[in-house]
């Protein structure tokens, strides 16, 4: 028979050497006196007929350069390496240590010596010299960190540890292996800058808290460098920056609480301290944000450190009122004529407007702004004082982005009705031409039609107009009439503006009033005395609105009216007198009512309001829900309505408990801190 040979089976150069790394170690063993059998015959031969093969196999499987190489290596690592490595290495480290002390080094001996290391296997490089030089080089810079943290300042013991850090990775890169780094620097880091954080952040004279102070914009981007290179490293610096921008801010309301105090001593007119303390607040923020950007990279954590600060004293209140009063008197003196305004560019004016949306950002009583801002946006609509409507329309729209339309809709629609009340007026007074009425009215007579749902609620009352503000009123009626069938008009006198022509014996002057004074002052038209009794019944008002309006004409500035007595209060028993003596250096002058007490109303309505939101979240969240425990619905309650307000919790609990009462909730049976939902 014919025998077939089939292929022939290579040794592959890791099979082969594996074989003879086994006999290559039990001929050492023989040689250096250890106890082992000798070779047997059929050991030999095998062993050296698997060499043989390895040698002579036909490409690519002729191993014998590889084999010699390997064997040579194991010859050097025995013969050579392990005699001498120990002392290489010490050598090494001590030149490594010279070089950092300043002493020129030959790198390149450095670098051929260390590749020896790693040609012996990166397990004997790292064992045999990495681990020894990294330790080492941990305990030179320990030596050098005691000694920089008592003699530096904070300043120059960064600068030292920067160039120490920059200058190690220059190392690795001329004769180290690159897979040191990561290794060395931990090492060092560890060494200057963790081990020493507390001592050097909290340094006297030179610290954190100093570098921020006294604006080292340089020496803090280093420190933010060194420290965001360490895990968790920036966490006591962003702390810091948090408690000084606090202290800063703290700072400035204790300022405004001072200044406030000593106008209300001096009896001076107060107000001023809000506008100056909002100024200042805006300009903490610009320069504190700019720190977050150039000195800490943006980097998260300052920005929340920031906000945490701002959220501190943005909501304290100063002299009675609070952070979001502040906030919309600054706005309302930004946006009014004759108020900041006039001295700012448009685009000032803009950049104003944008800060103010983010400081309220950081207000927890974002519904309280909206009411208060809303009164003074109605104020300066409805008498005319806005600067411009554009800047009106811009803020809204910025308010609007951040918080929501429905923040803004109310004062969007007030806007809007200025601006369809315009088109009004125009219409009204082309009725009036069309029918020849114009002269029959007597006097130039405006009607602002507001819509009651956008518009701070107004109180309206039975005034007793006089006869010629009545046949106006009654023209504009009929004309309404014509427009629609479905809308009522109620007319609000005390938002009502009126001009007189007052003739006195030395001068007539323009008076500019209020309709309500107005109607008081056009019944001394029929008589020259009139007593309180007779006033009140003809205008048939109330005693307090009375009270204001004979004190503003009678005891104020401008004594338009004389009274009998001669007291600071009125009185009923009192008699006025038109004093036609009055004269003034200016030709118009306007005769103010005393405020009335706007910050009460507006805080009770928000409180109204609070109440209404409280119970329309806790029954959107039980209705989702149906079963709930009493600590999950509060905390849910709260975090739906945070971004307009902070809901005290024992309001949100005595809403749950009028809910119950009223069939909305009711108590699990079982549990009395479970709720369900009643459909």
């Amino acid at each position: 028979m014919e025998q077939q040979s089939g292929p022939k089976l290579h040794t592959t150069l890791e099979e082969g050497w594996g074989f003879m790394e086994k006999g290559i170690t039990k001929l050492k063993r023989i040689l250096e006196g250890h106890p082992e059998p000798s070779f047997t015959s059929e050991e030999y031969m095998h062993l050296y007929t698997v060499i043989y093969n390895m040698c002579t196999q036909k490409q690519p499987h002729d191993y014998s350069p590889q084999l010699y190489e390997k064997y040579r290596e194991e010859c050097f690592r025995d013969l050579v390496y392990k005699v001498v490595h120990e002392k290489v290495r010490k050598a090494i480290i001590l030149l490594i240590n010279e070089e950092r002390e300043g002493k020129q080094i030959d790198r390149a001996l450095l670098k051929n010596v260390l590749d020896i290391f790693v040609e012996m296997g990166m397990d004997c490089y790292e064992k045999d010299f990495e681990d020894k030089m990294v330790k080492d080089s941990g305990a030179y810079y320990s030596r050098k960190a005691s000694s920089w943290i008592v003699e530096d300042s904070c300043p120059d013991y960064m600068i030292k540890a920067e160039e120490c850090l920059k200058k190690e990775k220059e190392r690795v890169s001329h004769y180290l292996d690159s897979s040191t780094e990561t290794k060395l620097i931990e090492k060092v880091q560890q060494k200057l800058l963790v081990a020493h954080a507390n001592q050097l952040l909290e340094k006297e004279n030179s610290g954190c808290r100093v570098l921020l102070r006294d604006d080292k914009v340089d020496d803090l981007s280093r420190m933010f460098r060194l420290y965001s290179q360490i895990t968790k490293g920036l966490d006591p610096v962003s702390i810091m920056f948090k408690q000084h921008i606090t202290s800063e801010g703290m700072a400035l309301i204790q300022q405004a609480e001072d200044a406030a105090a000593s106008k209300e001593a001096s009896s001076s007119s107060a107000g001023g301290h809000e506008q100056v303390l909002m100024k200042k607040i805006m300009e903490l923020h610009d320069k504190y944000m700019a720190y977050v950007a150039d000195c800490f990279e943006n980097h998260t954590l300052f920005h929340k450190a920031l906000k945490e600060a701002f959220e501190v004293f943005c909501n304290k209140s100063v002299a009675g009122c609070s952070s979001a009063e502040l906030l919309a008197t600054f706005c309302d003196n930004i946006l009014k004529k004759g108020g900041g305004s006039e001295k700012l560019s448009d685009e000032a004016i803009e950049e104003t407007l944008e800060k103010i949306v983010k400081l309220l950002a950081y207000i927890d009583d974002k519904d309280l702004f909206a009411e208060f801002y809303r009164k003074k946006v109605a104020r300066r609509l409805l008498f005319d004082r806005s600067a411009n409507e554009e800047h009106e329309r811009s803020i809204l729209s910025k308010l609007k982005q951040q918080f929501g339309g429905q923040f803004t809709s109310k004062m969007e629609g007030m806007v809007t009705d200025l601006t369809l009340a315009r088109e009004n007026q125009a219409g009204f007074e082309q009725y009036l031409r069309e029918i020849n009425s114009v002269a029959h009215l007597g006097i130039d007579f405006t009607v602002t039609v507001l819509t009651t749902g956008f518009w701070p609620s107004y109180k309206s009352s039975d005034l007793v107009l006089p006869r010629e503000m009545v046949n106006c009123v009654e023209a504009f009626k009929v004309y309404y009439g014509t427009k629609t069938k479905h809308r009522k008009l109620t007319w609000i006198y005390s938002l009502g503006t009126c001009h007189l022509n007052a003739r006195f014996d030395q001068k007539p002057i323009e008076l500019i009033v209020s309709t309500y004074q107005a109607a008081l002052l056009l019944l001394f038209n029929g008589a020259a005395r009139l007593s309180y009794s007779e006033i009140i019944a003809q205008l048939n008002l109330t005693q307090d609105d009375l009270n204001r309006l004979l004190h503003s004409l009678s005891c104020a500035k401008y004594k338009i009216l004389l009274k009998d007595s001669n007291t600071k209060n009125i009185s009923k028993s009192d008699y006025f007198d038109f004093n036609s003596k009055f004269t003034d250096r200016m030709r118009r002058i306007k005769i103010p009512l005393p405020p009335s007490d706007e910050r009460k109303k507006v805080v009770e309505d928000v409180d109204k309001d609070r109440k209404y939101a409280i119970d329309a979240a806790l029954v959107r969240i039980m209705k989702s829900r149906k079963v709930l425990g009493h600590q999950q619905l509060v905390s849910e309650c709260v975090e739906m309505l945070s971004r307009m307000f902070k809901p005290d919790i024992k309001a949100i609990k005595k809403r749950i408990e009028d809910l119950i009462t009223r069939d909305y909730l009711e108590r699990d049976s079982e549990n009395p801190n479970v709720f369900k939902y009643l459909a």
